[in-house]
């Protein structure tokens, strides 16, 4: 079967044809959940090159299991979510204590605008500020506002009930609020 971007077959039955032996429903599957493999890799942890590690980890973990897949226990989506969140924290835990300027700035190749300038800056203080946070409120916030997820979907991932999703995104916030507060000149939020 040709492979088509726009296959709209459920993970579910992708996987189960992968199973099978099915390279296509590989090829789908990969394009669907690399990418948000890499985004939640990349904002937990703030560096590209583990990121990719980590997506790479976690899609080896799907192929690995999929055999074994009982359709209705979690959406593969949720799954993926949890092992990434999973793999970050573990790496998270390792490189505890390492300083936020030996993180690298993301590159920018030309000159900007003044404009682009002040998103990159945001930007930055965003992920430093993120950076900051507990691993448990950042991943609750990284879910629920970078990544659109709800609060049940949240709980699934993070294996906890809603109310502490709820409590973990709000005190979350809070740090967030409390870390750029006294920034907002610099960022560009107050004018003259």
């Amino acid at each position: 079967m040709p492979f088509d971007a726009k296959d709209d077959r459920p993970d579910e039955a992708l996987l189960a044809l992968y199973a099978k032996g099915d390279r296509g429903a590989a090829h789908v599957l990969a394009q669907r959940f690399t990418p948000i493999a890499l985004r939640v890799a990349q904002r937990m942890l703030g560096d590209a090159a583990e990121a990719e590690d980590v997506a790479q980890e976690a899609m080896l973990r799907l192929w690995r299991m999929a055999p074994g897949w009982q359709p209705g226990a979690a959406r593969v989506s949720t799954w993926l979510y949890r092992v990434v969140a999973n793999l970050c924290t573990d790496r998270l835990r390792k490189r505890r204590w390492v300083p936020l300027d030996a993180a690298p700035e993301p590159e920018d190749g030309a000159p900007g605008v003044a404009e682009r300038m002040i998103e990159a800056d945001r930007a930055a203080a965003l992920e430093q500020a993120l950076s900051a946070l507990p691993d448990r409120q950042r991943q609750a916030v990284i879910l629920r506002h970078l990544e659109g997820l709800s609060n049940p979907e949240i709980a699934e991932v993070m294996e906890v009930g809603v109310e502490a999703v709820e409590s973990l995104v709000a005190r979350g916030k809070r740090g967030l609020v409390a870390a750029l507060s006294g920034r907002r000149a610099e960022l560009g939020y107050e004018h003259g």
